[in-house]
């Protein structure tokens, strides 16, 4: 790949000065807190901005998973945790085995927890890495650089992009030049409070980014039921009891009943609520989930579209995933 000219860099957004936080070094406390509170007001808007964006990105995602491929992150530093606090999250809330959702972070696994000079600029580490967990289609990557311009990232998708795999880059400098990918999530939260600092806004609205990808992806999928994550993994004394809880309000029965329903449907909480409100064997409940593609509302018999009302969406109505 052809190097990024440094002055590229110097003019990214994310590197500009930010004049409303010229004299943080100077001035109160709390005048100091407010601006962070009033310069964090930009990133939700900014987020807003690229919903329809990001939706796109929600169905390749979809459409991946579908078709038997990985979700996978790619990103150095502040970027490369996000994409790992993310990925590490999918398996005990939906359900989603670990090796499905993927995190990759320029440095390895030492970058976690510590800065790895020179690893966001190592192209070859990338192409390593990726080739390390057999990335191919139908597989997607996201890489996350807040820049757009980390050669670890861009490596990457350039990689991606020959395997013919389908690619995300979110980014929060609007001025490029980018990568050809298929989806680009470019939320615009102007200059950091300190600056180059991107773990502020960049990284929070790169979090926000990265909530919604996996989440309403997981939505698409079956995992959650009404607003319930009915694919919770209880690995622990909290969970377990949020699965009971899920029980009892989709099932509709006591916290009794719904204690023998998931021991006799192996914890699993989307037959032992199936179990609740058809009857059957645990047997016959994932067959029925296996035909409706582990939807739900769908192995309920209820209809696609949400009931009119308050709870109804606002947006569309459309439930169907």
């Amino acid at each position: 790949m052809q190097p990024i000219e440094p002055t590229l860099v110097s003019q990214s957004l994310t590197e500009s000065r930010n004049p409303r936080t010229t004299w943080i070094d100077r001035q109160p406390t709390a005048e100091v807190v407010r601006l962070f509170v009033q310069e964090d007001h930009a990133v939700s808007k900014a987020v807003e901005a690229i919903a329809d964006d990001i939706a796109r990105a929600v169905d390749l995602i979809v459409a991946a998973r579908r078709a038997g491929g990985r979700l996978v992150y790619l990103g150095a530093g502040t970027s490369g945790r996000l994409g790992i606090l993310d990925a590490s999250e999918l398996p005990p809330t939906f359900g989603v085995s670990p090796d499905e959702a993927v995190a990759l972070i320029a440095g390895g696994p030492a970058a976690v927890t510590q800065a790895i000079e020179g690893a966001e600029d190592d192209e070859e580490g990338a192409r390593r890495d990726l080739e390390g967990i057999r990335f191919a289609a139908p597989d997607l990557l996201v890489g996350i650089s807040a820049s757009g311009l980390t050669p670890y990232v861009r490596a990457g998708l350039a990689l991606a992009r020959e395997r013919r795999a389908r690619t995300v880059l979110l980014t929060c400098n609007p001025r490029g030049p980018f990568p050809p990918v298929d989806v680009l999530l470019n939320p615009v939260v102007g200059p950091e409070v300190i600056t180059g600092s991107t773990r502020l806004k960049s990284g929070t609205a790169c979090k926000m980014v990265l909530n919604m990808l996996s989440s309403v992806a997981m939505i698409r999928l079956g995992k959650v039921y009404q607003n319930l994550m009915v694919d919770v993994r209880a690995t622990n004394a909290k969970l377990r009891d949020r699965a009971l809880r899920i029980v009892v309000e989709a099932g509709k029965v006591s916290r009794e009943r719904a204690a023998e329903l998931l021991t006799q449907a192996g914890g699993d909480t989307k037959v032992a609520i199936l179990m609740a409100r058809r009857g059957g064997t645990p047997e016959l409940a994932r067959e029925t989930l296996e035909a409706t593609q582990g939807v739900l509302y769908r192995a309920l018999g209820e209809p696609d579209q949400p009931p009119a009302g308050p709870t109804a969406s606002p947006a569309t109505g459309n439930a169907q995933p």
